[in-house]
């Protein structure tokens, strides 16, 4: 993990001094009182406003964040570190915080000075939920754009003071990606509408509602979030020396998930020996369930399988921050090849960490750990929904992408290879 960067700051850093290793543990610190409000979380539909104090105090939405503009200027690994631990306590927390903290990273990389002071101002204190896709069109108007639609699934909305948000310009032409843009909490609505789904209750995924906002064009860039020109640095790698400023999206997108999962899976791993220290065998009450060989080898195997999960996930986020590093100071660029192997590896670590909870720990834990306000319970929901979301589902997509970049083929829109009719 890196160290902050020594980089000039007009919004005085909170804790000059503070490191990945402290703030790390922080977040391991919380997990108790997070595991105890897993399901007011739920309830709630996020977690609470004294929660959201404590994790602003603890610095964890600045983590990505430019010294400059009053953050820690940490790396991949430290946030993901953080989510992982967070998570662990809660996975629905660790969705909602870690998906509110992370966009910060793509407005520190292409908005321009005075449009990135104008986002952290006054105190450096910035959280912004996103939407990938694409809603509505803009509509130039006095140096900017009138936006409008509802965007859905905006999770880490309800603390968020910002949105990033896609839409089109010109929809007509297949070949304009759009603009991507950020508006602030004053020029949408929250709507309370993440009820009835099946995990990630306490995510905060909630839609927003645009009413024909207006934002400067400076608020706006001419880009797919998702594919963003990051090729030999951006005006946010220039402006704030340090190439992490200049990385692809995807693979870090993935990242995220990947951390959430990994935490999510050691919860379930921490509620699986609480169950078989505790509870007897079956068939064979006078002994508890951990001193049979079997429990005791599902546990081992389910430890082995996070863990490699997690390495997976942290190899990741140390990959990702060497590409960039390559773009900037090497003239090798990020390429697309790049983002899409680094996407299939947070991919994979995701399925690592499912098959650890689903195939072992939720199998073997017992029925009564499936009944409604288990936590074994909660834990194969939350991680359930993470396979519903629309980028695990896109895998197949995404393993023939990967596979076609490599053997130099052109990519392919969803469907059969019209080279085998």
């Amino acid at each position: 993990m890196q160290e902050a960067s020594a980089a000039p700051s007009i919004f005085a850093v909170p804790e000059p001094d503070l490191t990945p290793r402290e703030i790390v543990a922080r977040a391991t610190a919380m997990r108790p009182d997070l595991l105890e409000r897993q399901q007011e979380t739920e309830d709630r539909t996020f977690y609470a406003q004294d929660t959201h104090r404590a994790f602003t105090d603890a610095g964890f939405y600045r983590i990505l964040q430019p010294r400059r503009f009053g953050g820690y200027e940490f790396d991949l690994e430290t946030y993901f570190r953080v989510i992982i631990e967070i998570a662990r306590g809660c996975p629905s927390t660790g969705w909602c915080l870690c998906l509110g903290g992370a966009h910060v990273l793509q407005v520190a990389s292409m908005f321009d000075e005075q449009a990135q002071a104008e986002f952290f101002g006054p105190d450096g204190h910035f959280v912004c939920a996103s939407y990938g896709a694409p809603v509505g069109v803009a509509q130039p108007r006095d140096d900017g754009y009138v936006i409008g639609g509802k965007f859905s699934y905006a999770s880490g909305i309800p603390y968020s003071t910002h949105f990033m948000g896609q839409t089109l310009l010109h929809p007509e032409d297949p070949q304009d990606p759009g603009l991507m843009f950020v508006i602030s909490a004053e020029q949408f609505e929250r709507l309370d509408d993440w009820h009835g789904v099946l995990g990630m209750r306490g995510s905060g995924s909630h839609s927003i509602q645009i009413d024909d906002a207006w934002i400067p064009a400076s608020h706006a860039v001419h880009a797919f979030m998702v594919d963003l020109p990051v090729e030999g640095g951006t005006v946010g790698s220039r402006l704030h020396g340090n190439p992490m400023y200049a990385g692809r999206t995807l693979g870090f997108f993935h990242g995220e998930f990947g951390a959430i999962m990994v935490g999510s899976a050691y919860a379930a791993l921490d509620e699986y020996q609480r169950i078989i220290t505790t509870r007897p065998a079956t068939w064979i009450p006078t002994m508890k369930r951990y001193e049979l060989v079997d429990y005791q080898r599902y546990l081992g195997e389910a430890i082995a399988e996070i863990a490699t999960a997690e390495a997976a996930v942290i190899q990741g986020a140390q990959q990702w921050m060497e590409l960039a590093r390559q773009n900037v100071e090497e003239d090798r660029p990020f390429t697309a090849e790049d983002d899409a192997r680094l996407e299939a590896l947070q991919a994979t670590a995701c399925r690592i960490a499912w098959h650890a909870v689903e195939g072992i720990l939720f199998r073997t834990g017992g029925s009564a750990g499936a009944r409604d306000g288990q936590r074994m319970q909660r834990y194969w929901r939350d991680m359930s929904t993470y396979w519903s979301h629309n980028t695990p589902a896109q895998r197949d997509f995404l393993l023939t992408s990967l596979g076609r970049r490599r053997l130099g083929l052109p990519i392919l829109p969803p469907g059969p290879d019209p080279a085998a009719s």
